[in-house]
């Protein structure tokens, strides 16, 4: 039965159709609302949504494949059954099905107030605010949560709430979970059972800590690898990743069947982002697709239909645009294609407060997105005001009954087919499912099958039997780097090897795999040695990242890469031959660090089973070949800084050992380098370091920051992140006591006509100094109090010191490589970016700045 109950049926349904297992039924919520109302309502607010959607942002439904949700999805007694239901809410029942809070912002004593239909734990929540959290805890924390929403006190039908977390590669929230290889890896791998193995073993793991709902798969086809979700994609070619699509939500999912619900080691899948993230102009993270309608669909749209097929029960919306029309509030899209043209049945979420960029709309009041077709609003921080804000709309019609009861439908309809109306604690797995030993075989697996040899001259690899083996690099040894971002949490920076016990660094894994062949391994912090190697194994890369952070401006690797690029050159001077093991989420332009290397391997984010680079690196003590290079690109390797023009090695590129041919020397500069604006240096911008390193001092004692994020010592200092314009895109900085916080950067030579501009906002006057100085010795600073006191309670506003202005102290010449901002007495003070920037030299010294 193919949506019988559909939105167009349901508008002016005035009867009440009997709950199954419910002993009565309810009136509607708005009884004075007829059937001619009703449509006359949701032609104006069709009307409203089409008139704000310009023509080139109109999909045509026509172009668009057919495509449909399992019949077993919408059998005729779960319809029925849920109509009996959504008779027995109250108005305010049904608003709260439609809004999702972060359990950052809410407790459960809440949920007696407000009756919100579900909650989900962004990239940095944890249960009891530990992101640390283990399966236990987070089982319980969401049985305190669901427990606490059964009870609401505002009558009618209680539901239970739907609790959903981002587990992208593997159940990633979790110390010691199974860490599979990002996307992008696995696109490598081309292996469709693999993937739906890993869907299955992701799925047992999110259940086992008694999460049902996860927001994978991600189903971007990424065009432009300065985007900083790439890595999220399986690949740049459609096909591959409309075979991947329908494998991963069967694995995540099970079959779906009529009048069954999901097993209990299966969870509810997310086809994510519609639509066309992976396609914005320049590689902008929530940015604007701009291209035609058959582009739109050819390419973006490919992994949607089949998993559609397979049953996906829901889809998340995607921040980004197209033709310059936000997606969350693209009735055309999210209502005529995705649920009328490709039969999608299940519920439609938005991103985080991504409703909040629909023209007219604010995170707290976006009547045009629900209208639009978004069945429930992602509203981590702003869900109290806007639950206030759309049951006002609900009550005077701007939503019309019919949209808001489709929307519930779609909700229970998902909540029925996991269990949650049957059995609101749905029992867990063992604990132990979390990391168990079959599940990181898996991995280890997947990583061997993801590896890509692009270079192997003189066939240096694999490592023979007995060789003496030095491994340097950033990456090496470091957890964090081969896991990437969406680990633990958001941006993955701070994992290190205690979160996950039963995994390897990539030198743990080489180290143990070059012993058991007879020969020896050496770490080598600095490249350097005394005696010398057969070979070197230099590993490095990218340094983790997620959303947003994760966008640049020029695949040219960099800043690392003069570092690694003279540890190679160094040691093949010394006549070592010399292996790159490349750790990145996208293709990068490496030309120069591939002339500099004999052996250079593409492994992508592998995650915490690094075995399975050893596997495929070390010969074993009997002489046999290793596991081998199976992997091909998912990506072109790009031949220039950015990304156009004839790749190095096209889309499917992938060695052997018994396919090696010769790389010769490359052209080591770009072709096409994307330049930031002239003399610019960002030190802090879209909540990430950009090029520079934060410390605080407090009381002697310094204390690093990563990404701007962490506390000091002494206890006077606390930097928190904060959403701005996206999310954690801002830092809170809070002063208690003195303290000083330190920015050091590769420096500026000169300092005449460059300003440091900084955008910053208060609420409130500094109680006392606030010192902005060089950090050198004898340097006495500015006090910035009175600039910051003009811009306090006036919103962010941009703060230019003219680097000329700096006390420079005892140092003689006119560089700065260090600036320091420090404050005696309590004061709040968020940042937005810190730069340095060109400035002409008529500014004063005298401030305001």
């Amino acid at each position: 039965m193919k949506r019988v109950f559909g939105r167009n049926v349901l508008a002016g349904m005035g009867t009440c159709v009997s709950a199954i297992g419910l002993a009565g039924c309810a009136t509607m919520s708005n009884p004075a609302m007829d059937a001619a109302d009703a449509a006359a309502t949701t032609a104006r607010a069709d009307a409203v949504v089409t008139m704000v959607t310009p023509e080139r942002a109109r999909a045509n439904p026509g172009n668009w494949p057919n495509a449909d949700s399992p019949d077993a999805l919408t059998d005729t007694a779960t319809e029925a059954r849920i109509t009996g239901i959504i008779a027995g809410l109250t108005l305010e029942q049904k608003v709260g099905q439609l809004i999702q809070a972060d359990i950052g912002s809410i407790s459960p004593a809440d949920l007696k107030t407000f009756p919100l239909g579900s909650l989900l734990a962004g990239g940095n929540s944890g249960p009891y605010g530990d992101e640390r959290g283990s399966a236990a805890d987070w089982d319980r924390m969401v049985r305190e949560f669901r427990a606490a929403g059964l009870s609401y006190d505002g009558g009618g039908t209680p539901v239970p709430l739907i609790f959903g977390i981002d587990a992208v590669h593997g159940h990633n929230n979790i110390p010691n979970a199974t860490i599979f290889p990002h996307n992008i890896g696995l696109g490598a791998a081309r292996d469709t059972d693999m993937i739906r193995r890993i869907g299955a073993a992701t799925a047992a793991e999110v259940a086992a800590s008694g999460i049902e709902w996860t927001f994978a798969p991600t189903l971007a086809v990424p065009q432009d690898l300065r985007w900083g979700r790439a890595y999220e994609g399986y690949s740049s070619d459609p096909a591959i990743v409309a075979a991947y699509s329908a494998a991963m939500v069967e694995g995540l999912q099970g079959q779906i069947e009529s009048r069954a619900m999901l097993p209990a080691n299966k969870v509810a899948a997310t086809a994510k982002h519609f639509l066309a993230d992976g396609g914005t102009a320049g590689g902008k993270d929530q940015g604007d697709a701009q291209m035609d309608e058959a582009e739109l669909v050819r390419i973006h749209n490919a992994g949607y239909p089949p998993a559609i097929e397979a049953g996906v029960l829901t889809a998340m919306a995607s921040f980004s645009s197209w033709n310059g029309v936000k997606h969350h509030g693209n009735k055309t899209l999210l209502t005529d294609v995705l649920k009328d043209r490709m039969g999608f049945d299940g519920f439609l979420v938005g991103d985080w407060n991504g409703h909040g960029q629909v023209r007219g709309c604010e995170a707290t009041d976006c009547a045009q997105a629900i209208n639009a077709g978004l069945d429930m609003f992602m509203a981590p921080d702003s869900w109290k005001d806007l639950y206030a804000n759309t049951l006002e709309q609900a009550q005077n019609g701007t939503i019309p009954v019919a949209r808001l009861d489709d929307a519930v439908r779609r909700i229970l309809r998902v909540k029925a087919k996991i269990g949650l109306l049957d059995n609101p604690m749905r029992d867990t797995a063992p604990y132990a499912t979390v990391g168990k030993q079959e599940h990181l075989d898996l991995a280890r697996e997947a990583v061997a099958k993801s590896l890509v040899l692009l270079k192997n001259n003189g066939s240096v690899l694999p490592i023979k039997p007995g060789a003496r083996v030095m491994v340097t690099g950033p990456g090496a040894n470091s957890m964090a780097m081969q896991s990437g971002g969406w680990t633990v949490s958001w941006q993955g920076a701070d994992v290190t090897s205690e979160d996950f016990t039963n995994g390897q660094t990539i030198w743990q894994a080489l180290d143990a795999a070059t012993g058991a062949a007879g020969g020896t391994a050496v770490l080598s912090e600095d490249g350097s040695f005394k005696q010398k190697p057969d070979v070197a194994i230099v590993v490095y890369g990218e340094t983790p990242y997620a959303e947003f952070q994760g966008d640049v401006a020029t695949l040219d690797y960099q800043p690392a890469s003069a570092t690694d690029l003279a540890s190679l050159e160094a040691i093949r001077a010394k006549g070592v031959p010399t292996v790159s093991v490349f750790l990145s989420g996208r293709p990068m332009f490496t030309n120069p660090e591939m002339n500099a290397s004999d052996a250079f391997v593409a492994a992508w984010l592998p995650g915490t089973q690094a075995n399975g680079i050893a596997d495929v690196l070390i010969a074993r003590r009997d002489g046999k070949t290793p596991r081998g290079f199976t992997g091909r690109l998912s990506f072109p390797w790009p031949n220039s800084c950015g990304g156009r023009g004839t790749p190095l090695f096209p889309l499917g590129t992938g060695y052997t050992y018994a396919n090696v041919p010769q790389v010769g020397t490359l052209p080591d500069t770009c072709s096409d380098a994307v330049a930031g604006a002239a003399g610019e240096v960002r030190l802090f911008d879209r909540g990430l370091d950009q090029l520079a390193t934060a410390t605080v001092i407090d009381g002697g004692v310094t204390s690093a920051l990563v990404n701007l994020v962490g506390s000091s010592g002494g206890g006077n200092f606390v930097a928190a992140g904060f959403d701005r314009t996206a999310q954690e895109d801002a830092r809170r900085l809070t002063w208690t006591g003195p303290a000083t916080l330190q920015l050091d950067f590769a420096g500026v030579e000169d300092t005449a006509d460059q300003a440091l501009e900084m955008l910053v906002k208060l609420d409130a006057r500094p109680e006392g100094a606030v010192i902005l100085k060089s950090g050198r010795e004898g340097a006495t600073g500015i006090d910035l109090a009175p600039t910051l006191a003009l811009a306090a309670q006036k919103g962010f506003r941009t703060i230019s010191v003219p680097l000329r202005c700096f006390d420079t102290g005892t140092q003689s010449d006119s560089g700065l490589d260090r600036i320091m901002l420090e404050s005696s007495t309590p004061l709040v003070l968020e940042l937005a970016s810190a730069r340095i920037v060109s400035q002409p030299p008529a500014a004063g010294c005298n401030g305001p700045f």
